[in-house]
């Protein structure tokens, strides 16, 4: 097949591109051009910006995609950017569970949707969920996205939390930065939440199975693995995937260091099913023990201070700093021994 990757340089658009690849399609990458790490793939590239897609747009059409996948669509304005102009074939959209009424309770710290969240559960009545919290941009909403690519036939990929090598969020990096430090004991709270994450090469199958697939278009699907630990279980999962012995230790949440944040009390689960994947394109996620291995081995491999063999800016910088740390776990013995 022929595909078109929107975005396919940093971190899941790299490894679909490399699926891709492997499986001997010819893929042409449209990006910047400020990420072109020199490990990439070999595949044709077109370097333009997003907002100005429609002056590539004949070079695209030209190429003759059988199918175009979109990795970068986060706004309306993105959307309007480019849809117009992609040529009459099939294209897979890449969302996010975000999108869901209960991820708005995560942030609005209430409890309020029944799980495991299907295709079909209600969506968010807010909008623009990260104006308020950071992290993304003002105009970031992917409700804004998915109708007019539904409309035009697209394959929606809701996305659950993703993890793995080039992630320039880090999502290990609450442990691993730790670990690396030699820390025999790590402050944590509760940590019960229960968030279904998946690795990116699960997630790049997920693409795979549906680029040309008939049976895709128009339709929706959560992509998720289907077993799931609490946040704590997932911090001793990183932990024995490093080689590392240390004792999780429950303090107070008051006084959990701000990037542990991910282990407090969070009263809304975002477990999410992806059984419509599974029977509609024959997905399932297969490499969660295994891709969280060599996730943790190439995180500790490239530090945020070296932002990794990609070039790539890091979502984080490296931290030896742990006085929150000793604070917090100094609190928590005085509480048990009071």
């Amino acid at each position: 097949m022929r595909v078109v990757v929107i975005g396919g340089t940093r971190f899941i658009g790299r490894r679909i591109v490399e699926e891709l690849v492997a499986r001997g399609d010819e893929v042409t990458v449209l990006h910047r051009g400020e990420t072109e790490p020199d490990d990439l793939v070999r595949c044709d590239h077109i370097h333009v910006a997003r907002k100005d897609f429609s002056t590539v747009a004949a070079r695209v059409r030209a190429a003759a995609p059988d199918a175009v996948v979109d990795t970068l669509a986060m706004s309306r304005a993105d959307t309007q950017a480019v849809l117009p102009y992609l040529p009459d074939t099939r294209i897979v959209l890449l969302s996010s569970v975000d999108v869901y009424r209960a991820f708005g309770h995560v942030l609005n710290d209430r409890e309020g949707e029944p799980v495991p969240i299907t295709e079909d559960s209600p969506v968010r009545d807010e909008r623009y969920p990260y104006r308020e919290t950071g992290g993304r941009p003002d105009d970031y909403d992917k409700l804004d996205v998915e109708p007019a690519y539904l409309e035009r036939g697209a394959a929606v990929l809701r996305l659950a939390m993703i993890y793995g090598e080039h992630d320039p969020q880090r999502r290990e990096e609450f442990i691993l930065r730790r670990v690396r430090a030699g820390r025999p004991r790590v402050p944590v709270g509760p940590g019960s939440w229960l968030w279904t994450r998946c690795y990116v090469g699960d997630v790049a199958a997920a693409v795979l199975a549906a680029v040309g697939n008939p049976r895709a278009a128009g339709e929706v699907f959560n992509v998720g693995e289907p077993a799931v630990r609490t946040i704590r279980g997932w911090a001793e999962e990183i932990l024995a995937a490093a080689g590392h012995e240390a004792e999780l230790v429950t303090v107070p949440e008051t006084g959990l260091p701000e990037d542990m944040w991910i282990t407090k009390t969070v009263a809304q689960p975002l477990l999410v099913s992806a059984d419509k994947a599974a029977e509609v394109l024959g997905w399932r996620a297969v490499q969660a023990a295994e891709g969280l291995r060599r996730s943790v081995r190439w995180h500790l491999a490239n530090p945020p201070a070296t932002a990794g063999p990609d070039g790539t800016a890091d979502d984080l910088t490296a931290d030896d700093d742990f006085t929150a740390d000793d604070t917090a776990l100094a609190a928590a013995m005085r509480g048990r021994s009071g």
